[in-house]
């Protein structure tokens, strides 16, 4: 889009309106830009590049609560960049129509999505026009902050990559014992063709019930009576070795305290994908599952009486040691060629806290600009000469620099950066 005449100017302000906002921010604000010219219920995005959170929505709480990344990922596979589509897609239960724009600024893949009114009239090119500018200014934006890791938004990468990451971990070895239970029903010779079906059937069930059941559990910040925590695990071992030789001992905690969820739930995905491997080896016809809280920790172990070739480089290809970094814990694997192996993870029962949030996250786009160049010693007269702004703007920058990282000086925010950074 060509921004000359009279409209380049408001048009220059939206997207600079836009992009000052912080990271999460942004898509609400370019939402409201927008209304104006394309009505819309509510707005999401899925930009692939961006680490922190690449899935956002935002609007109407009946359509953007459950729009998901499997709505636009599709879009975002076939769109063009540059060329805007408009349609009707099934979203939240109804066919709904809808414009998406395919950014043409980045090589990482990026789509807005805009949920439109009921029976809306199709938009005219010239706001399609103005809208893919916006998109490309937006993800252009997205894209340097990536590509030159701005303190605040490279924090904020790491603790969400990585909590994403052990989210998709656990949640592929709830989808592989179920899976696994699944095969054992069809490869037993004691069913018939009818039972095994039913079988299987209550065992998908089953498996479905208690992922959306995880999901609903883990919102929640809360504790759990350990025999209760240690008898969800069991019920979920159970169904893995039910048509197989192997006979499943389980030892539930002699122990009436309660652990953290988050405890539980680290030492129930630990104990699942132990078990998963332990099943790979030949010549195991017994496991045994238990757990023991003692000295401020719960020790999980698995011992088999398989082959004793079992080692922690096996096991550490699976994100074990990783998952368990996470609250502090260690796994430990002692193995005796011919008698078996036991597996051992330890986790300390007061649950290491999460970081604490880098403090630059508060911070506006130029206020890190500013913060940036303060920490390299310089003053408000080479600052603003840089920044082609006034140096009252940068003393008022400042001023609320000093204010959101609740420092008292210059010298201590140039040593807060540097400490983040």
């Amino acid at each position: 889009m060509e921004l000359t005449g009279p409209g380049a100017v408001p048009a220059l302000t939206a997207a600079y309106e836009v992009i000052r906002q912080p990271l999460g921010e942004i898509l609400p604000r370019l939402s409201g830009v927008l209304a104006g010219l394309v009505a819309h219920r509510a707005a999401a995005e899925l930009s692939t590049h961006c680490a922190h959170s690449p899935f956002k929505t935002h609007g109407d709480p009946e359509i953007a609560a459950r729009l998901t990344t499997a709505d636009l990922a599709p879009l975002l596979a076939s769109g063009t960049p540059g060329r805007p589509w408009q349609g009707t897609l099934r979203l939240a239960g109804a066919d709904r129509p809808v414009l998406a724009v395919t950014s043409q600024a980045t090589p990482r893949g990026a789509v807005l999505l805009l949920v439109r009114e009921d029976g809306a009239a199709p938009v005219d090119a010239s706001v399609l026009a103005l809208a893919q500018a916006l998109w490309d200014v937006v993800t252009s934006h997205f894209d340097r902050l990536a590509t030159e890791a701005v303190p605040g938004a490279l924090a904020r990468s790491r603790t969400a990559a990585g909590t994403r990451a052990r989210v998709i971990a656990e949640l592929g070895e709830a989808y592989a014992a179920a899976f696994t239970g699944l095969l054992g029903v069809l490869r037993s010779r004691a069913l018939d063709d009818a039972a095994a079906r039913a079988t299987a059937t209550d065992l998908a069930v089953a498996a479905l019930v208690e992922l959306r059941a995880d999901a609903e559990r883990d919102q929640e910040i809360a504790e759990e009576p350990a025999g209760r925590a240690f008898a969800r695990l069991a019920d979920s071992l159970r169904p893995l070795v039910r048509y197989s030789p192997v006979r499943l001992e389980l030892g539930a905690p002699e122990s009436a305290r309660t652990v953290a969820a988050d405890v539980a739930h680290t030492a129930r995905a630990t104990v699942r994908a132990v078990l998963l491997t332990v099943l790979e080896q030949d010549g195991v016809s017994r496991v045994h599952v238990g757990w023991r809280l003692a000295d401020g920790e719960l020790r999980a172990t698995v011992r088999d009486d398989g082959p004793g070739a079992l080692t922690a480089q096996r096991l550490s290809a699976g994100l074990l040691q990783e998952r368990l970094d996470v609250l502090g814990g260690r796994l430990a694997v002692d193995a005796v060629p011919g008698w078996g192996s036991t597996v051992t993870a330890t986790i300390p029962l007061g649950a290491a806290q999460d970081p604490a949030p880098d403090p630059l996250t508060a911070l506006g786009e130029r206020e890190l600009q500013v913060l940036a160049r303060l920490a390299l010693g310089q003053r408000n007269r080479a600052i603003a000469e840089e920044l082609h702004i006034s140096q009252s703007t940068v003393k008022f920058h400042v001023a609320n620099i000093l204010t959101k990282l609740g420092v008292e000086s210059r010298g201590e925010a140039a040593a807060l950066f540097h400490a983040v950074a």
